[in-house]
């Protein structure tokens, strides 16, 4: 059995991302649950906000240098339905990521896009998007955590995480739990990242263990680490995590100062939240498999405890 000092990466980070594009905003929102094992074994648990999405780059790369074998996961989309990348010329995600951040992305999130395919309020879902156009607004990750399982053949144990979840496209910029705003607004801050040598998985196999170690991406869904709790009511999260403390072992060493944040604000929840899961499947990070489904290496998967490529 392999050692878990050599065999999972020393830092973990789960950013609960914001695509606000007000600097206080993201101050606010943007909230990064860090777990870092140090040269002697020990390990520490953090909470931190205070930063933009620029300064989150900067921090990271400064992090990437001192930690190389580090796992970093996003909650955003990492891409749009294959169809959309293949219309507007990009063979990879990669090239789609340049042309969000040449300008596009900011275009389509203007109110006055000519492109009715972006959607929200005060725009409708456009009627291309319902009834037998419904899964053409979702990748095949979306569909297949959102909405898939709770169809006939799913998984309960899934399903169960999404109940009284309405499934969300990267197409909607507007309304509540609305995820293009923050994605589009990702790209150019996840092409930054790969830039600087991190890798970014379903695009990229994991390099995370030996002599030449590098940091790794990945798209999350912090509903599918946090199954079906009311995040926004601090009584909920209260009862969740007084309920992970007594019964799971990982939780332990959370500090109360942590835990005190984890309490105060919804985003702050999702980042311990995801953290200490990505924790609890450590091991998982550095067997991730570059896809090879052509489908999947345009639109991304979201990561999920079992899924390797």
């Amino acid at each position: 059995m392999n050692n878990p000092s050599t065999a999972t990466p020393q830092r973990l980070i789960a950013i609960d991302w914001s695509g606000r594009i007000d600097a206080s905003g993201q101050r606010r929102h943007i909230w990064s649950g860090i777990w870092t094992r140090a040269a002697d074994g020990s390990t520490t648990i953090r909470l931190e906000a205070g930063r933009t999405r620029d300064e989150v780059a900067v921090w990271l790369i400064g992090l990437a240098a001192e930690t190389p074998s580090m796992v970093v996961s996003i909650d955003c989309c990492f891409s749009y339905p294959a169809w959309f990348l293949t219309e507007h010329g990009a063979a990879t995600v990669f090239d789609f990521w340049q042309k969000v951040s040449s300008g596009h992305g900011e275009q389509w999130l203007a109110r006055d896009c000519a492109d009715e395919r972006f959607w929200g309020k005060p725009r409708k879902r456009p009627e291309q998007f319902c009834g037998p156009g419904y899964r053409r607004m979702l990748r095949a990750t979306d569909w297949d955590n959102k909405v898939a399982q709770a169809l006939e053949g799913g998984d309960p144990l899934r399903a169960a995480k999404m109940k009284g979840i309405q499934p969300k496209s990267p197409f909607q910029i507007g309304g509540s739990g609305s995820v293009g705003t923050g994605s589009l607004r990702a790209m150019p801050f996840l092409l930054r990242l790969h830039e600087a040598g991190f890798r970014v998985w379903p695009f990229e196999s994991a390099k995370l263990i030996g002599k030449h170690p590098q940091p790794l991406l990945v798209e999350m869904y912090t509903r599918l680490m946090t199954g079906a709790v009311s995040k926004s009511n601090e009584q909920a999260r209260s009862t969740y995590l007084k309920s992970r403390r007594k019964t799971d072992p990982i939780y332990a060493p959370i500090s109360r100062a942590v835990m005190a944040k984890a309490l105060a604000s919804e985003d702050a929840f999702d980042a311990l939240v995801s953290t200490m899961e990505m924790l609890r499947h450590a091991q998982e990070f550095a067997k991730l498999k570059a896809t090879k489904d052509e489908t999947l290496r345009l639109e991304s998967i979201t990561w999920r405890p079992g899924v390797t490529g």
